[in-house]
């Protein structure tokens, strides 16, 4: 086993999600290691909110960005060379309000990166504010009487933006939490993971979560109908049952891929000289 741990503090509240995502990555990174993806390879990038501290915990290569702007750096690092695998770190809010338009772009593009997606369903590290995935009526800093809005499912956007790779995870289900990680990581393309977290400070949803997730059996996962019937299954109010699992899956070629042989097409001396020296 790799030694993963750093020796900074870490400031999670007790009882928070973050921590059993932590878990599932170094597990996930720990396999990946031992079937051949050197350590040097793998860089995670994290945004800004409690959960973009977990890369203060993993001793990778790492780089933090500007909040909502993890996706396109990522997509920046992979450009540069193709050959890293990237973990992007994001919670809900980045995801959904200041960083959205980023990642309907990267998954439209299938940029082979791995977005992980803590959704606690609200701004944590500004203590509640709501964000576009908030469940209507929720009470928080910036909606004292209860939020008027609707939620977006993140998942059916997803699908909508063309991601190669849609999954959903719970931070409780560690080891499956840590396969679904392995799978999007070996997927060639855009991989979207959405990872239920409860925030025990200021939307404790633990009991909630715990008695509606459930794991999907065997889903096939080429058929969009299919993964949007589950997608669709929970409609992020009380209403549902919540399916964990990988809903879809489709082979295409990479957005890294697509522009290497795009720039080798157009033969110009200074791209193949620029492709020579960093592809």
């Amino acid at each position: 086993m790799e030694k993963l741990e750093t020796n900074t503090i870490n400031t999670w509240c007790p009882g928070c999600g973050n921590f059993g995502i932590l878990q599932a990555v170094k597990l996930a990174v720990n396999d990946l290691i031992l079937k051949g993806t050197p350590r040097e390879k793998i860089v995670v990038v994290s945004d800004i909110g409690c959960n973009s501290k977990i890369v203060d915990y993993l001793n990778l290569s790492s780089f933090y960005s500007l909040h909502g702007r993890s996706i396109i750096t990522a997509m920046g690092i992979k450009m540069a060379n193709p050959e890293l695998k990237i973990l992007v770190f994001i919670g809900d809010g980045a995801a959904m309000d200041e960083g959205i338009s980023h990642l309907i772009h990267a998954a439209k593009r299938n940029s082979d990166i791995n977005v992980i997606m803590h959704n606690n369903r609200l701004f944590a590290l500004t203590t509640g504010q709501f964000t576009a995935v908030s469940p209507k009526g929720l009470k928080g800093k910036s909606t004292p009487e209860g939020s008027i809005e609707e939620p977006i499912n993140p998942l059916e956007l997803m699908m909508a933006s063309k991601s190669s790779f849609i999954a959903r995870g719970y931070s409780a289900k560690i080891e499956h939490l840590k396969n679904l990680i392995i799978e999007a990581v070996n997927h060639e393309g855009f991989s979207f993971i959405e990872v239920m977290q409860p925030c025990i400070s200021f939307f404790n949803n633990i009991n909630f979560l715990n008695e509606k997730v459930y794991e999907v059996a065997n889903p096939e996962l080429t058929s969009r109908e299919k993964a949007l019937t589950l997608i669709k299954e929970w409609n992020y109010g009380q209403e549902g049952n919540i399916p964990l699992g990988i809903f879809y899956k489709k082979d295409r070629p990479s957005y890294e891929k697509e522009m290497k042989k795009h720039l080798v097409e157009n033969k110009k001396p200074e791209i193949e000289k620029c492709l020579k020296t960093h592809l």
